[in-house]
């Protein structure tokens, strides 16, 4: 895999990196044998950007790596480990944000415990308190670097003028959002800002929820805690609007000799050389097929012919019900 730099003066990484949140339960239990072997697997694969955060499995996730990266202790350093603070739960059990210096320190030092490191190499405000000016959250950060206990500094889900705001401060190495064929949200400003600015953007989502892989045909058969039986563009009326254009997109990837998983991740490479979306997954075969996708080049006809196929806005539903964004379930 050619490598892609996080931002401008970041470390190089394979294209796709891994998102690890699958591994927390979003999507229903997960197995931590399997997913140690999913871990091993990427390794063996180059896959050589992890992202994680502190609120996945209120810090499950981070502990299951902080196992795997103990097993070997080689392991740390063949990755660039991403993790995230900011999202907080009340005493009532409601979402909401703390950027202060004061908990992103008290955050950064409980994640490195539960990762066994001392070093995180990209370290994401999760969410930007729009209580908290961005340029004291960004200077605190910058002064972790010069403590050398963070690499570098990434905002999840910012607006362009704020990112720039930040970025003058002390330079923003990534920014991550939600972004697919069905959610274009950052095509309004965000993807520009960053290649303006030399920020590298990583989207999460890049699959759709599984929606763009086609196996998931039936919401109804999804565990009981799965994210997605809530979700708006998995329920009716919407679900059944989707996979009318899921269709059309499925016979397309046929047309290609591809498989619709390869085809969606390989549009998302191609929005930019400063895009490294980081698709999860909780089994082998899923990963080596994201993997795959970064060897499916994609011709200018090839992106007419997607964007035909998924025109922009095309999914009928919201992200997000209103529990989902503020509520216990809200992640991103």
């Amino acid at each position: 895999m050619k490598k892609r730099r996080l931002g401008a003066s970041g470390p190089w990484v394979a294209p796709m990196g891994l998102g690890c949140m699958s591994w927390a339960g979003f999507y229903g239990p997960a197995d931590e044998a399997e997913s140690l072997a999913v871990m091993t697997r990427a390794l063996e694969l180059g896959v050589d950007f992890w992202d994680t955060a502190n609120v996945y499995g209120n810090g499950s996730n981070e502990t299951l790596l902080g196992k795997f990266l103990a097993e070997d202790r080689t392991r740390r350093s063949r990755f660039t480990l991403a993790t995230k603070f900011g999202i907080i739960r009340t005493p009532a059990g409601e979402r909401t944000f703390d950027n202060s210096p004061a908990h992103m320190i008290e955050a950064l030092e409980a994640s490195m415990r539960r990762l066994g490191t001392d070093h995180i190499d990209l370290y994401y405000v999760h969410r930007v308190d729009p209580r908290r000016p961005v340029e004291e959250i960004t200077a605190a950060l910058a002064r972790q670097i010069e403590a050398g206990k963070i690499g570098a500094i990434g905002f999840s889900e910012i607006a362009p003028d704020t990112l720039r705001r930040a970025h003058a401060v002390h330079p923003v190495t990534a920014v991550q959002s939600e972004y697919s064929l069905w959610t274009r949200g950052p095509d309004l400003g965000v993807i520009q800002a960053c290649r303006e600015l030399g920020v590298a953007f990583v989207p999460f989502g890049a699959l759709a929820r599984g929606f763009l892989t086609g196996k998931v045909r039936d919401p109804a058969a999804l565990g009981p805690n799965d994210f997605r039986r809530g979700s708006p563009r998995f329920v009716e009326p919407n679900w059944s609007r989707n996979l009318a254009w899921l269709a059309r997109f499925e016979a397309l990837a046929a047309e290609k000799h591809t498989t619709p998983a390869k085809l969606a991740l390989a549009w998302v490479l191609a929005q930019g050389d400063h895009v490294v979306p980081i698709p999860g997954t909780r089994r082998i075969a899923h990963l080596e097929e994201n993997v795959a996708a970064t060897e499916l080049a994609l011709s200018a006809a090839d992106l007419v012919a997607i964007e035909r196929t998924l025109p922009r806005g095309f999914a009928a539903g919201d992200r997000y019900t209103d529990s989902q964004w503020y509520g216990a379930e809200r992640y991103g």
